[in-house]
């Protein structure tokens, strides 16, 4: 392991400045260009005496790629919100954001970012995720995985909400159950324009025995003005709706 004397060898500054560095000093006031030179320098040479939460706080460049797909509608509220909370959340673990409003533009911007979180369910081909890692494989999308083997993800549990739901209705009595949903797509290696949690509803009420899932389900975009309206009030005796 590197030792504090060989650190500031490196960097160029004291073993004083180093050690209180390291040791995160509340104290000692330091640029954050220094800051971060020592933390890196730490890093690359094995110090292993740097606190968790300093190895997390080395300012980055992060692109957020907007992949949304405009409705005017509960998807928009949806994604402007999680933006809002990445964008505060970045901010607080010192990485300096940018919004890139499509998938070329952040390629050709890719030497600018240590990586990229992406938000929003609209679906990009192959070949243009191909590329996308090819020049910047540090990526995380949010809500859907369209390419396990290349990116990470964050998403809920999709699947596994609906047959709660379902669960909880034949639990308390029902046995016609409707469902009310939105478009979408699910993702990786076999894309088909079908939400996740209508594609678990169809298969669920088969499975269980609770009718034709077809005459239960009601999909349409997610907006506010439309969705909720356009069901069949006679298809089951309580609906659940997903957004």
């Amino acid at each position: 392991m590197a030792t504090i004397r060989e650190i500031a060898k490196r960097v160029g500054f004291s073993q004083a400045t180093v050690s209180r560095v390291l040791k995160d000093d509340p104290t000692f006031s330091v640029k954050d260009s220094t800051r971060e030179k020592i933390l890196n320098a730490s890093l690359e040479m094995g110090y292993k005496n740097v606190p968790q939460y300093q190895r997390i706080t080395i300012p980055q460049d992060v692109a957020i790629l907007n992949n949304v797909v405009p409705d005017e509608g509960l998807q928009d509220a949806y994604f402007d919100e999680l933006y809002e909370v990445l964008v505060k959340h970045a901010e607080e673990q010192r990485m300096n954001v940018t919004m890139q409003k499509d998938v070329d533009s952040l390629i050709a911007n890719a030497d600018k970012y240590a990586g990229f979180i992406s938000i929003g369910p609209s679906p990009l081909d192959r070949k243009t995720l191909h590329r996308l890692h090819k020049k910047l494989p540090h990526g995380v999308f949010i809500d859907i995985n369209p390419a396990p083997a290349l990116f990470d993800s964050v998403q809920p549990d999709l699947e596994q909400t609906i047959l709660d739901a379902i669960d909880a209705l034949m639990a308390s009595g029902c046995s016609r159950i409707g469902f009310i949903g939105g478009l979408g797509n699910i993702m990786g290696e076999h894309e088909y324009p079908e939400d996740v949690r209508t594609f678990a509803f169809r298969n669920w009420v088969l499975r269980l025995g609770l009718g034709s899932a077809s005459a239960s389900m009601s999909t349409a975009a997610f907006a506010s003005s439309s969705w909720l309206m356009s069901y069949d009030d006679n298809a089951g005796d309580v609906y659940f709706a997903i957004s």
